[in-house]
């Protein structure tokens, strides 16, 4: 079996071939096309089906494989964004290959026109301007069809692209969600651990979010509590339940108003200077200068990897594209395999990848 490569050709075949050879994958990063969104120009493309029940039932199919693919304890990472009814098309068409950005109004405007027909929705179940909702969809559905649904992520886009819409907001950011093969599974969240917000902070809300600019106890001394060094008072009556963990616990204020609490019989706590990883993440749209123009950006995909593999296990990607998530795989000593229906492409990861990474094997 080839690895460090990526087959052309649909990406369900591509599976089932790769699942006959005896392949399993320990993690999925991928970004599938987005229904109706965009036309890569090439025949047998998903994305383009007539309505949304269609496309959810080809990516529950590609999911149902790439699931049987998986290793037991592997998990997908699946970036999904949305769309409007009846603006299918205005993320931009594939004209040879060029960005969306590239191209005038005129030609946006055009293709939209041509892709759904001005003021016409294709799907007659989902009403005009209506928010498709297909990242959703699509996670029902794959929990549905037995994935453990274990977290939405938001991907904020600080950089956006810009709408010229008056009656909502314009949409910065997308959905990552992930999800298990099974209820226990690979995900090494020390890997992507994020640095703590420490230091004085205007909203004062104490340890983890930042101190007062003035220190302060935020201790309440209940009336007739012995405060003297080392007297103590039995607690009755309302407090006897609620701060029953009293009689064990200590408080001190510390340096800037910090609150340290220490268990009885216990060390105390270290705090380090990083905390576990948040479901927001902001990451900037990153520009390719290749020919795909729907990449999404090396700093979305390294957590994924980073926490659903180790050095040598195998990522993969049903579709493939330029390449990004074989770039970061490959550049964190991953093995990496993929798919990719779209030829054009394949050159374009091949420029990507050149430099081999450095793949640590354990010894026996």
């Amino acid at each position: 079996m080839l690895t460090n490569h990526c087959y052309q050709g649909d990406c369900r075949s591509v599976i089932r071939d790769l699942i006959a050879a005896g392949v399993r994958v320990q993690c999925i990063v991928t970004s599938p096309p987005y229904w109706g969104l965009r036309d890569y120009g090439v025949a047998g493309q998903l994305g383009l089906e007539p309505t949304l029940r269609e496309f959810l039932t080809n990516m529950v199919e590609v999911f149902d494989l790439c699931r049987q693919l998986l290793a037991d304890n592997g998990t997908l990472w699946l970036n999904m964004g949305d769309s409007y009814a009846g603006s299918w098309g205005s993320q931009g068409r594939a004209y040879s290959g060029v960005a969306v950005s590239a191209l005038s109004a005129r030609q946006v405007a055009a293709s939209q026109r041509k892709a759904s027909g001005t003021g016409k929705i294709r799907d007659p179940g989902i009403k005009a301007k209506d928010l498709i909702g297909q990242p959703w969809r699509l996670a029902f559905a794959l929990q549905d069809a037995g994935w453990w649904l274990r977290q939405d992520i938001i991907w904020h886009k600080p950089n956006p692209m810009p709408e010229s819409i008056r009656d909502r907001c314009t949409k910065a950011h997308e959905y990552l969600f992930l999800l298990a093969k099974s209820e226990r599974y690979l995900c090494d969240m020390e890997a992507i651990k994020e640095p703590a917000a420490y230091g004085i902070t205007p909203t004062g809300v104490g340890f983890g979010h930042g101190f007062d600019a003035e220190p302060r106890s935020r201790v309440r001394t209940p009336a007739g509590w012995d405060t003297a060094a080392g007297g103590h008072h039995e607690l009755t009556g309302r407090y006897s339940k609620r701060n029953s963990f009293a009689r064990e616990t200590k408080y001190s204020a510390g340096e800037h108003g910090q609150k340290a609490q220490h268990r009885a019989g216990r060390e105390d706590v270290d705090y380090s200077e990083t905390r576990n990883k948040r479901s927001v993440w902001t990451i900037p749209t990153q520009s390719f200068t290749g020919a795909h123009f729907a990449t999404f950006p090396e700093a979305l995909v390294e957590p994924c990897v980073l926490a659903g593999s180790r050095s040598g296990d195998i990522v993969f990607d049903p579709f493939m594209g330029s390449g990004t998530v074989a770039s970061v795989a490959q550049r964190l000593g991953r093995r990496w395999l993929g798919a990719e229906l779209n030829p054009d492409y394949i050159a374009l990861q091949a420029a990507r990848t050149q430099q081999a990474g450095l793949v640590l094997e354990s010894a026996a």
